[in-house]
């Protein structure tokens, strides 16, 4: 297992766990959200040993420091953070192959548009769109109303919120944080042994709650669902609006791009479970104003169109669908997920 360090940078206290040899490949492993880095803590001890490894908790996740998150500049906070950890642990002028999943997958394109020149590659699994989650439409991301209502740190189940806060690790409600991440964020019926999925939900229930942190503060909003971005807090820093990575098509250079993703993933889709605009289509949420209006964002869509842009600008990137997983293929399909980003890692070193 991968050796939990405590880091002082510039910027916080950062928790992150660290396997390998220091002279080897740096490879930094960048976590989702509601989870921490103990969610990488298998696939670490799986890499080459010959590899170095860093995976960080973010803030307000795990054992990093509790600090609270400025929305208003996207994922920004989470982007300085890390490159502050890089800093400190000698890795700046070395190039790193950074891998962002889900939540992370935001946060490592923001960081290869703010630092291209000292990326070897990027690895995106499962990522959140580049225009945000919530509150867009169409594969060039126009948003359904100009406040971005549909997104934000509104948008989370308040059921959820509540129990993850009060520290809840039972499975008495479908709201508890392990029911919720037995069924999204693993494709069912697919199961941990008990240890460990005990310690994801113990890593899970480190989450900062509250509105500088998880899921944030709210704005009211005249536009249905009546809610649209505050300006603190993680939801919000993926919010549509505050959250914008396009700018990664233009980056220079271009380190080549891997996106992972599962093909049964039910949060990060076209028809993902946690938008406002399917969940509406459906009937789930009341008052949806229609497919015109607020249809459910193409995520996937989204992501493919930036993408082929970046190719276009000269950049390059691969698809890897992996079947039978969902929302975190690298827990639910090792060997398959290993295989696509080892060769990745090594064809680009």
């Amino acid at each position: 297992m991968a050796e939990l360090q405590v880091i002082s940078t510039s910027r916080l206290r950062t928790a992150v766990r660290v396997s390998g040899d220091p002279d080897g490949i740096p490879v930094l492993l960048v976590h989702g959200n509601v989870s921490s880095s103990r969610f990488f803590d298998e696939l670490m001890g799986l890499l080459p040993p010959l590899w170095y490894v860093l995976a960080p908790d973010l803030r307000g996740f795990g054992d990093s420091e509790r600090l609270p998150v400025d929305a208003r500049r996207g994922v920004g906070d989470y982007a300085e953070d890390l490159h502050s950890l890089v800093e400190a642990m000698g890795l700046a002028g070395r190039p790193v192959h950074l891998l962002g999943w889900s939540l992370g997958g935001g946060v490592a394109m923001q960081y290869a548009i703010d630092h291209p020149t000292q990326l070897a590659s990027l690895t995106l699994v499962a990522p959140v769109s580049p225009y945000g989650f919530g509150g867009t439409k169409d594969a060039e991301g126009t948003p359904c109303f100009p406040d971005y209502a549909g997104s934000g740190g509104g948008t989370a189940n308040p059921e959820f919120v509540k129990r993850l806060g009060e520290g809840d690790a039972g499975q008495d409600s479908d709201f508890s944080p392990r029911n919720v991440m037995s069924a999204f964020y693993f494709k069912p019926p697919f199961h941990l042994e008990e240890e460990r999925e005990s310690a994801y939900v113990t890593s899970m229930l480190q989450t900062a709650v509250g509105e500088g942190n998880y899921p944030g503060d709210m704005t009211p909003s005249a536009n249905w669902p009546m809610i649209a971005p505050g300006q603190s807090g993680n939801l919000n820093s993926l919010a549509a609006g505050n959250f914008n990575t396009v700018a990664i098509v233009d980056m220079d250079p271009k380190p080549p791009i891997l996106w992972i993703r599962g093909d049964s993933d039910q949060i990060v889709s076209d028809t993902s479970l946690f938008d406002l605009g399917f969940l509406g289509q459906i009937g789930a949420v009341p008052g949806w104003p229609g497919v015109d209006v607020f249809p459910p964002q193409p995520m996937l869509a989204q992501t493919r169109a930036v993408l082929e842009r970046y190719q276009t600008n000269g950049g390059r990137y691969e698809e890897e669908v992996i079947e039978d997983a969902g929302h975190s293929p690298h827990i639910e399909q090792p060997e398959a997920f290993l295989e696509a980003f080892v060769s990745s890692v090594r064809r680009n070193s």
